[in-house]
């Protein structure tokens, strides 16, 4: 585990390996061990570095009115700071926003993009509705103890056949949660709509998406890859929304076959 401040913010991440820069960006309600089977399993072809975002894991929580801007700000002084170049881009869920923001605000960092299990925002994907109620829910959640917040968030994360080795790890990362920086995120993901933003993207897009996912269906996986140019879906059966942990080695082979063809 190693350290930067950024802007004020003291912000902990794994670096492992080397090659080309395969940069991973979390969900909300996770940190980066939720990335334990790529740092694990790909660190032999790429240099795997996977960010506790401002607001989880070991990281500093941001001050009050961070948004989805000021996050991937943050995400390139954080680049700067630890010397990486362009990379692949993973984004998982709320990583998935963030991958997109990066790349609306700096696309020269991205050399490739895979958008995991993600949205265009809930407001983007999902309708103002469902995204206020989502928001609501969750601002309301974030007061409960570790353990009702796992029992209540869990289920969602993985699919209904998960083995209790991937139940038991995510509840474990989960356990950890910052409040402050789920209710953030959340707002975050809550108020985003980067619709128009997404036939802008002129990199290599690969969308990966659990079949079973229960956050995000496949119905959004179908959106964007209408929106993307030229953007390859790939499901994953009897995967959630946590697909790079339940289906891990399906999910390792898609990305090191996207990001080192031939």
């Amino acid at each position: 585990m190693f350290r930067v401040e950024v802007e004020g913010l003291s912000i902990a991440y794994e670096r492992v390996g080397e090659g080309p820069p395969l940069i991973l960006l979390h969900g909300f309600l996770f940190d980066s061990r939720a990335w334990r089977p790529q740092l694990e399993e790909l660190s032999n072809e790429f240099t795997v570095i996977a960010w506790d975002a401002p607001g989880a894991g070991r990281s500093d929580d941001p001050p009050a009115g961070f948004g989805l801007r000021d996050w991937a700000e943050c995400l390139i002084g954080f680049l700067d700071r630890t010397g990486v170049g362009p990379g692949h881009v993973v984004g998982l869920s709320w990583g998935g926003l963030l991958a997109q923001e990066l790349y609306r605000l700096d696309p020269e960092r991205v050399q490739s993009l895979v958008l995991a299990d993600t949205y265009a925002g809930w407001r983007g994907s999902l309708g103002a509705a469902s995204a206020e109620e989502r928001l609501a829910a969750c601002i309301r959640d974030s007061d409960l103890s570790a353990a009702d917040l796992v029992a209540l968030y869990l289920p969602g994360m993985h699919s209904p056949t998960a083995s209790q080795e991937v139940r038991d790890e995510l509840a474990a990362v989960m356990s950890d949660f910052h409040p402050a920086g789920f209710r953030l995120m959340a707002r975050s993901l809550a108020e985003s709509d980067l619709r128009d933003s997404l036939a802008d993207i002129r990199v290599p897009t690969l969308l990966l998406w659990g079949e079973a996912d229960a956050r995000s269906p496949v119905e959004v996986a179908h959106e964007l890859e209408r929106r993307i140019p030229h953007a390859r879906l790939v499901l994953i059966p009897d995967a959630g929304h946590l697909s790079n942990v339940e289906a891990a080695e399906r999910f390792n082979t898609e990305v090191r076959s996207f990001c080192l063809p031939g």
